[in-house]
Parts: structure tokens; sequence; C-alpha cells
């Protein structure tokens, strides 16, 4: 995740939080008839996940998991005891593959014997993971040279990775979540509402009756999540699907009542959405007045993340800044030529190879 660089003043004064406080870390409350809003610690800098619950039948749906670790898992223990009373986990639902969401999937439908849903993208990233131990393979060394990082720079983010990395306990099987898909909770219609850029096929669910919106990492009120590029694949436009889907959400009404996954359940979606296109904007204008000259990514990110405290931002960074060069490569904007060792973008004008549909296969 990354600050969207407003004052957070800012960003109170134009969204309307209807609770102050959360609940506290491993509680609950309830923030309409049969949701629950369950508050999951994470032991990192985003200290938390929102996780909902959602009352059906004789039982309970779970949307989202937290990390998989013994700490998530003391606190579902507690939740099953003190807030479903003995009753079942009927179904778990999963937003998106990321760690602190999927984390505990497998091991909640596993304990109930209950259905997985999430959508296909999402379940097949569960299984891409990155290179095991403390030397990445040449792929990894490969991409993070052709950014124009050290060989230093490169040799610390491995075991990084190593050491912040967390096992994902993955269903055997799922029910697959797709665009406008129509889940029977309790009272409720939920209609799927698919997202992308911060991952695949990022599931939100909408119930138009009582006007929610169960956001995920797709819409937070504070933090812009992350839309990176990484060596699984170094060509992707996550920007390009992430600006789509913010197009696609202004769809929704502006009064639902949104419940992310960080922070705290707000009003102001379309705000919310004209703020996250302002951020991007502004980093791809930024882009555009440093490349008078060709640079590389690692030249071209202390301009949008100053701020890199260690291998970790340094990691996030690179990615982001590479997704706003994908993007504009897309819009044939820029173009790239390789010195020998890493890639150089510049503006189109300045020759080089531009981005067609159908490249030519080149190394």
């Amino acid at each position: 995740m990354s600050d969207l660089g407003l004052h957070e003043s800012a960003v109170r004064d134009s969204l309307s939080f209807p609770w102050i406080e959360p609940p506290q870390p491993g509680h609950t409350l309830e923030v309409a008839p049969g949701v629950l809003w369950l508050r999951m610690p994470l032991p990192f800098g985003l200290d938390h996940i929102n996780l909902y619950l959602l009352r059906h039948e004789h039982g309970w749906v779970v949307v989202d998991t937290g990390l998989n670790t013994p700490q998530s898992r003391e606190v579902w223990e507690s939740v099953f005891t003190e807030v479903f009373a003995g009753a079942p986990v009927l179904a778990v639902i999963v937003t998106h593959f990321h760690y602190d969401h999927s984390g505990l999937f497998g091991w909640l439908v596993d304990r109930f014997r209950c259905p997985a849903y999430m959508s296909f993208g999402e379940y097949q990233s569960m299984f891409v993971t990155h290179p095991k131990g403390d030397e990445g393979n040449w792929a990894f060394s490969q991409f993070f040279e052709r950014c124009g990082l050290s060989d230093e720079q490169i040799s610390d983010l491995q075991p990084m990775l190593s050491k912040m990395s967390y096992d994902i306990d993955a269903p055997t099987s799922f029910h697959r979540l797709r665009e406008n898909g129509l889940l029977k909770i309790g009272n409720r219609s939920w209609r799927v509402v698919v997202g992308s850029g911060h991952s695949p096929e990022h599931a939100c669910l909408y119930s138009e009756d009582d006007q929610l919106l169960i956001s995920g990492d797709q819409i937070l009120p504070r933090i812009t999540s992350s839309v990176c590029v990484n060596v699984t694949e170094p060509e992707a436009n996550p920007l390009g699907d992430w600006l789509a889907s913010l197009r696609r959400f202004r769809n929704l009404p502006d009064s639902v009542l949104v419940l992310p996954a960080h922070e705290r359940p707000f009003h102001g979606l379309h705000h919310r959405l004209g703020q996250l296109q302002q951020h991007h904007d502004a980093h791809l204008e930024t882009l555009l007045t440093l490349l008078d000259s060709p640079k590389t990514v690692a030249e071209l990110r202390p301009a949008l993340f100053p701020k890199v405290r260690n291998s970790f931002d340094l990691l996030m960074a690179i990615g982001e800044t590479l997704a706003h060069i994908n993007f504009l490569r897309d819009e044939g904007v820029l173009t790239r030529t390789f010195d020998g060792k890493a890639w150089r973008f510049g503006l189109s004008s300045s020759g080089g190879e531009v981005f067609t549909a159908t490249e030519d296969i080149h190394v």
C-alpha cells in the first residue's frame, strides 16, 4: 500500500466515517443487520485487516481470512466461540489472493467442510510464489537489473522476501466468482463487482438493497492500493486495468457505505474514486516532465517515491514506478531502449522501441 500524498485531514473532510473508532483487535462491530466488522491484527506497519462476517440461515459466511499465523487462528477460535456461539461457517469468500486476505482460506474451508468462493484469476494466483531461499533465480535478478538496480540492491531483495513471506493455506477446490454474479446470503443479494490492477480479478460485493459495498483492497479511504509490475509478468499494464476499474466503480451509487479491508468504513465513494484517479494522474505527469532524456526505472523512482526506508519499500516502489511506465508505453507515449544491462525509457519522439500489441520476440 502507498500513501495518497494528501493531508489526512483533507481526506477526512471529504469523506464521511460513520464510526469514529474501529472495534478493538479481535473484536467485532455490527455495521448493518447481520453484517459484522471483524478487526484482525497484522504483525507489520499496516497493523490490521478488516474481515466481514455475514449471517446466513443457521450459520455464517466469512469474507477474507487474515494471515496464516497462530495469532490469526487464535482470533478465529475466539470468534467461533464468542461470536458464532458454535454456529458453523457455511462458506468462505476471499476477495483476492494476497496473503493477509487468503492466508487461512483452506484452514477455514477444511475445518467446516464448506465451499470456497473466489474468482478464477485470484485462485490461480495463490499458487504463484517467489523463489524460495536467500537467492533469487535468474529471472528475478534479471528483472531488477533491467530496472536499473545495482547488484547490491538486488542481493538485498530476496532475503527480505523470504523473511516477509507468509504461506497461504489454499483450498483444493473452489466456486468461481464472476462479474455480476449474485450471491444470496441471509436476506440480501450481493452482486459481484470485479476490479483489477491491485490483483488480477479482485472480487467486491455490492448489496443494492442495503447500499453496502465490501470493497476489499480495491477502494480504501486514505492509503492507495499498490499497483505493481513484478517479475511474474514484466510487460504487464496493471495501472491500465486499475484505472479502467475506477471508471466501472463509478457506475455504483455514491450513497453506498464502503466496507474496506483497511481503515474504517466510509461514505463518499465517487469522491474517493476521483482522488485515486488524481493520484495516478499526478504520477504520470511527473514522469513525463522527467523524460527529456532516457532514464531507467531506478532513476525515475525517487520522483514518485522519495521515501524508501528499506528493501521492501524499494521493491514496491520499483514495481509501482514500472506500472506507470508500462501504462505510458501502452498509450504510445514512451519508447524504450536497451543499454546492454537496463531498459531506458524516453518520450516517443526521442526514438526507441515502440510498444505494439503484437511485439516481436526479443531478449
